[in-house]
């Protein structure tokens, strides 16, 4: 059986929660706790020698990590990752932007505000992260005002990929009322079949 090293409160974790919820797939989740250095154990290590979650621990042992990497693996022949070069390009797209643009900072926010109670020696950078995040944010909306998901008309790893932090920005301080687009996207990847919340 599948094994997901992970934290339930973890966007990055979430996403490989979201996606075998959403193909249906058996899977044992492995709970790991940053806060207490569980990542930087030589066990854990010699799964993922970057210490950082989530890892898939497949059937024979092989270990994969970067979440949106494992998307990929997993979804890989099924609805959520278009064959179409230009499409799966684009689903590409969209999760190099979730790891560059809009995870660093969304992300961040929300560890900086949620899990360390916005300390005093954090807040400039805090304030950083906002000024980015709602960059971030516009450049959804604008994609969003277009289209239903992020890549076309279908949901896709894409929309995975960008909702496991967008959906709890406001545990960052980002204020979403301005996003109708996103706000409507939000209620349809929660819509889908199959579909888990963060802490379910």
């Amino acid at each position: 059986m599948l094994k997901v090293y992970g934290d339930y409160r973890s966007g990055n974790c979430y996403k490989v929660k979201l996606m075998l919820h959403l193909l249906g797939r058996e899977y044992e989740w492995v709970p790991v706790d940053i806060l207490k250095g569980e990542t930087q154990t030589p066990e854990f290590l010699a799964k993922n020698p970057n210490g950082k979650i989530p890892v898939l621990e497949l059937d024979d042992g092989t270990c994969l990590w970067e979440s949106n990497a494992i998307l990929n693996f997993l979804a890989e022949g099924s609805e959520f990752l278009p064959g179409e070069p230009r499409l799966r390009t684009q689903v590409l797209q969209w999760q190099f932007f979730e790891q560059y643009s809009h995870e660093p900072y969304i992300a961040v926010a929300r560890f900086i505000q949620l899990y360390q109670g916005r300390p005093a020696e954090r807040e400039e950078e805090f304030k950083v992260c906002q000024v980015r995040g709602y960059k971030a944010l516009k450049v959804m909306e604008q994609q969003l005002n277009r289209t239903p998901y992020l890549v076309g008309e279908h949901y896709s790893i894409a929309d995975i990929a960008l909702y496991a932090y967008t959906h709890v920005a406001h545990e960052g301080g980002f204020d979403l009322s301005g996003f109708p687009a996103i706000n409507a996207w939000l209620a349809r990847v929660a819509s889908q079949p199959r579909h888990v919340g963060m802490l379910d």
